[in-house]
């Protein structure tokens, strides 16, 4: 089983989830879930389309979108978007939850969110975003 995160009290980060993951994300109240992962990253990784019919199977949202690299601008509007669908707190999940935590807060900063607070959420979560803090900067300045 995996160890969500809290980030904020609307997001979490994760590493890897199980399909038992999903139905203790349901019961903890998140509403949505999105994958950071491309498929196939690793050998036994459950794929999108797995994840995707098991989060239905419990009334969650799901959202697949894969990051490997850096982040385009793309995945930071469709994370912005995944955000504001969801009317409750949402589980993001990679490898280690870095990759999610960071483009939560590339599209937080997108939307405004200071660079300093957002450092600070993923901290507290246990993610060091501080080499992202010139990005996040800039975005905020957009």
């Amino acid at each position: 089983m995996s160890s969500f995160k809290d980030i904020t009290a609307e997001f979490a980060a994760s590493p890897q989830i199980s399909l038992d993951d999903i139905a203790v994300a349901a019961e903890q109240g998140f509403v949505a879930i999105i994958c950071n992962r491309p498929d196939g990253e690793d050998n036994g990784q459950l794929s999108a389309a797995d994840i995707g019919v098991a989060c239905s199977q419990h009334g969650l949202k799901f959202t697949h979108i894969p990051v490997s690299g850096g982040f385009s601008q793309g995945q930071i509007d469709d994370m912005s978007r995944a955000l504001e669908d969801a009317s409750g707190p949402v589980l993001a999940y990679c490898r280690s939850g870095t990759r999610s935590t960071n483009l939560w807060a590339l599209s937080q900063a997108a939307n405004g969110e200071p660079a300093d607070s957002l450092v600070e959420a993923g901290a507290r979560g246990g993610y060091d975003l501080r080499g992202l803090l010139p990005t996040l900067r800039s975005l905020n300045a957009r």
